[in-house]
């Protein structure tokens, strides 16, 4: 009982003196309300004061830094508008001049898509008049052994004549002088000897002009052989240099989309192996010999021509195009993008743009598929996959077969998307590519 006095005793002293220390600075005050026949008072405490001071210097100091801190975020605000327009502008402009490199592109992919076309051409006029100079070369190879053999021939049976003649003069300056009685029988023989020696020699004359104008024939058709020969070397350069013209772009066209292109040329010749025409190696007689040097260059020629159209079929089942044709700009690139990996290129248009498949093959997919909206999947060579997604319409079918620049779909906003656009991939074994290795790697040559 006596500690329990003492606490009480020592609370009420704390209590005066808290008391008097707010008596201090916050002295009670009476708040007198009078009306018209009675008067009364509020009494306001020293801590009713404290209480209302600390809940007022609180609002004035929520308010100050409240309107901190809205000021602060306004001018932030505006400074990041500011930045976001001025990042906007720089963007558009950044588009408007991808946009007209692409134009420029197009039209010099163009241009070389004409002198490709020009090249082969001239490549297949070069190579029929390359297989028909062969073929007169080899007749003329034919007459010129034939005209030797005419002429050894001719040139033993002008040395037997000769012989002859020489035996029968021998034997006529012998009869002549057994006969030189002048009987009626040695004259007939005489003149039966001069006739045949005239004969003889007439045969012996003839023999040696035919000799001589075989002679003058063998080398006039040396001549033209060698005439032949220097034309057929300049075809042959031409054509070599006409391929390599041909061929050096389409190989960098594969190389750098990232193509293996050995192993591009098996496949391709593994589909497509059927044999004979006029792309068969040149098999011309030797006689079993080698080689000639220009069968050697022809069978390398033929061999560089063929490598040309396995990569033109490569070139045309692969996706080397943009699928679009009409105005549009790129939106988002390969690449990370908010923290998450986007496996694709996307492409900006109005509603509806068409949308063209980017190379052959077979649709393996033409349907919705969740964050991808309606989505088209074509399966082509070399183990190549492109997908068009967010599309409005699909206008193909699962089995159809497809080639580049046919209508597949239409431009729209389906599935996981903010706007109206067209997300494009390229897989490669199932690997996720950039889109922009084929379409660049395909400027450079269509």
């Amino acid at each position: 009982m006596g500690q329990g006095t003492k606490e009480n005793k020592v609370r009420t002293r704390l209590a005066i003196r808290t008391h008097a220390f707010l008596e201090r600075y916050f002295p009670e005050r009476r708040l007198f309300l009078r009306s018209e026949d009675d008067t009364r008072f509020i009494r306001l405490r020293p801590s009713t004061q404290l209480v209302g001071f600390l809940g007022g210097t609180f609002f004035v100091a929520w308010t100050i830094i409240a309107t901190a801190i809205l000021l602060m975020d306004s001018i932030g605000a505006g400074n990041f508008r500011e930045q976001a327009r001025r990042d906007q502008q720089t963007y558009e402009q950044r588009l408007n001049d991808l946009s007209d490199e692409r134009d420029a592109r197009t039209e010099e992919a163009l241009a070389a898509q004409e002198r490709f076309n020009s090249a082969l051409t001239q490549i297949s006029a070069m190579q029929s008049e390359l297989l028909a100079s062969e073929t007169r070369r080899r007749e003329l190879e034919t007459g010129i052994e034939v005209i030797q053999a005419t002429l050894r021939r001719t040139m033993s049976e002008r040395d037997l004549a000769r012989l002859e003649a020489t035996e029968l003069k021998d034997d006529a300056s012998g009869d002549v002088s057994a006969l030189a009685a002048g009987s009626p029988l040695g004259n007939e023989m005489v003149t039966a000897l001069s006739d045949a020696l005239q004969e003889t020699a007439a045969e012996r004359d003839k023999v040696i002009s035919d000799a001589r104008a075989a002679l003058d024939l063998a080398e006039e058709m040396r001549l033209e052989l060698a005439l032949m020969e220097e034309k057929n070397d300049q075809i042959f350069r031409q054509l070599e240099d006409a391929m390599t013209v041909s061929v050096e772009p389409l190989e960098k066209m594969f190389q750098s989309a990232g193509l293996d292109t050995k192993s591009l040329l098996e496949e391709v010749r593994r589909g497509y192996d059927g044999q004979g025409g006029p792309m068969l190696p040149l098999s011309f007689s030797t006689k079993g010999g080698e080689l000639t040097e220009e069968t050697i260059r022809a069978n390398n020629l033929l061999d560089k021509m063929d490598r040309l159209n396995i990569y033109r079929i490569a070139a045309e089942t692969a996706p080397f195009t943009e699928p679009l044709r009409g105005a549009f700009r790129y939106t988002s690139g390969f690449g990370m993008r908010w923290g998450r990996m986007h496996k694709g290129t996307d492409f900006a248009a109005r509603h509806g743009t068409p949308i063209y498949a980017t190379a052959d093959g077979v649709v393996i997919h033409a349907d919705w598929q969740s964050a991808y909206g309606r989505l088209i999947k074509i399966q082509h060579e070399f183990g190549i996959e492109t997908r068009y997604a967010h599309l409005s319409k699909i206008r193909v079918k699962k089995g159809q077969r497809v080639s580049r620049g046919d209508l597949i779909g239409d431009m729209g906003n389906s599935g996981r998307s903010t706007g109206t656009h067209l997300h494009y991939e390229i897989r490669v074994n199932g690997r996720a590519v950039n889109p922009m290795k084929f379409i660049k790697a395909g400027r450079d040559v269509f």
